[in-house]
C-alpha cells in the first residue's frame, strides 16, 4: 500500500527519522480494540500488539488510537507487527473518560475535521451540538455539523437556521442517507489524504453515511428504537479508506461527552457571550447578579436566549471543575514524587554513613 494514500507526508517522514536505524516501518492505525490493532502500511494490512516497552513506559491516553501513525517491527510472513513507538500527533479529539475518573480519552488522532452528526428526530439537541463544537475547537480540529435524516421533516430550514445561529460560522449541512441529499457536500470535504472523524449519539446514521460514501455495507447498521434513541451498532473506532482518496473514522455512539481542557473551545463557541462580557461593568463579572452585567441584560432583553446562556454556564463550570481536579491530582503526584525522592536520599545517606 502506498503510504501517501493514507496521509503520509514530509512532516511525518521527518518525525519517523529516529526510527529508521532500528529497522522499523511506519504504519497507520486503522482499528484499536481491546489492546489489539489493525494497521495499514507498505506491507498491506497487519495485525499488531503493543511492544512491552510502550505499554509499560506510557500512560493509556498515549497508546495508539484510530488515525495514529506508529513505528512497527513487521513479521511479514505472519502478517503481524509489534508497535514500538507512536509518532507525535498533529491533532487529536479527546474527551474526559466516562465516569468519575479524571482521565483523558483520545477518540481519534491526526484528523483534519470533525463531522458532528445530529439527527432531526425527537432526540435533536442544539445544546449537545454546542458541546461537540467546543471540544472540536479546543482540540484544534475544524468542526462541520451534519443534520442527518432530513427526510424525517418536511422543512429543514428552521433546524438549519437554529444551528447556524449557535455555531458561529461553523458549516452546517442537512443530509439524508435515504435519498442521498447532502452527500455531495460531505464528499467535498474528503479530499485525498485528508482524514475526518464522524461523531454523534447512537442512531444518528453515522455508519449509514459511511456506507454510502464507500459504496459498501461494511459498517453494520440497526433500526433505532421507537423513542428515537439509537442502539449501539459500531463497537469500535475504525479508519476507513474512501473511493475518492479521503479517509473517515467511524465511531460508536457517544452517550457521555465530558469536556477535557476546553476553556479556549468554550470561548470560541460562545464568542457572542464573550463579546457581551467585554462590556460588563466589572472585569471579573461572573454574570450571576452583578450590577452592570451586559450578559444578564442581553438575557433579560431577549437578544441572548436563556438556553444558550445556560449551556455556556454549564460548560464553563465543567471546565473550571475539571481544571481544579487536575490541579489537585498534579499536587498529589508531585507530593508522592517528593516523598519517594526524600526516601531515596535518606537511604543513600544511611548507606554512606556505614
Amino acid at each position: 500500500m502506498n503510504l501517501d494514500k493514507i496521509g503520509w507526508d514530509a512532516q511525518l517522514a521527518e518525525a519517523f527519522l529516529p526510527h529508521h536505524n532500528a529497522n522499523l516501518k511506519p504504519a497507520r492505525v486503522s482499528i484499536a480494540h481491546g489492546g489489539y490493532y489493525t494497521l495499514l502500511g507498505e506491507d498491506g494490512e497487519l495485525q499488531a500488539t503493543l511492544a512491552g516497552k510502550v505499554r509499560h513506559k506510557s500512560s493509556s491516553e498515549d497508546w495508539p488510537v484510530a488515525g495514529d501513525w506508529v513505528a512497527v517491527a513487521v513479521r511479514v510472513e505472519e502478517r503481524t507487527a509489534a508497535i514500538q513507538a507512536v509518532l507525535p500527533r498533529r491533532t487529536k479529539f479527546s474527551r474526559k473518560m466516562a465516569g468519575k475518573a479524571v482521565t483523558e480519552q483520545v477518540l481519534a488522532a491526526n484528523v483534519d475535521l470533525v463531522f458532528v452528526a445530529a439527527s432531526l428526530n425527537q432526540d435533536f439537541s442544539p445544546r449537545r451540538i454546542e458541546r461537540y463544537i467546543a471540544l472540536a475547537l479546543e482540540n484544534g480540529v475544524a468542526p462541520v455539523v451534519l443534520l442527518t435524516k432530513s427526510d424525517l421533516v418536511e422543512d429543514t430550514t428552521e433546524f438549519t437556521a437554529e444551528i447556524e445561529a449557535i455555531s458561529r460560522g461553523v458549516p452546517v449541512h442537512t443530509v439524508s442517507a435515504l435519498d442521498g441529499i447532502g452527500l455531495e457536500d460531505l464528499q467535498r470535504y474528503l479530499e485525498p489524504g485528508k482524514t475526518a472523524v464522524i461523531l454523534g449519539s447512537s442512531g444518528v446514521g453515522k455508519s449509514t453515511l459511511v456506507n454510502l460514501l464507500t459504496g459498501t455495507d461494511s459498517q453494520s447498521v440497526q433500526e433505532i428504537r421507537e423513542d428515537g434513541k439509537g442502539r449501539h451498532t459500531t463497537t469500535r473506532r475504525e479508519l476507513i479508506l474512501l473511493p475518492g482518496g479521503g479517509m473517515m473514522i467511524d465511531t460508536p455512539g457517544i452517550r457521555e461527552l465530558g469536556m477535557w481542557e476546553g476553556a479556549e473551545g468554550v470561548r470560541e463557541t460562545f464568542e457572542d457571550i464573550q463579546d457581551l462580557a467585554a462590556r460588563c461593568k466589572f472585569g471579573n463579572c461572573r454574570h450571576e447578579s452583578e450590577p452592570g452585567c451586559a450578559v444578564l441584560a442581553a438575557v433579560e432583553g431577549g437578544s441572548l436566549s436563556v438556553e444558550r446562556f445556560d449551556s455556556y454556564c454549564k460548560l464553563s463550570e465543567e471546565v473550571e471543575f475539571l481544571a481544579s481536579k487536575k490541579d489537585e491530582l498534579a499536587r498529589q503526584t508531585r507530593k508522592k514524587s517528593e516523598k519517594s525522592l526524600h526516601k531515596l536520599q535518606k537511604n543513600f545517606h544511611k548507606l554512606r554513613g556505614r
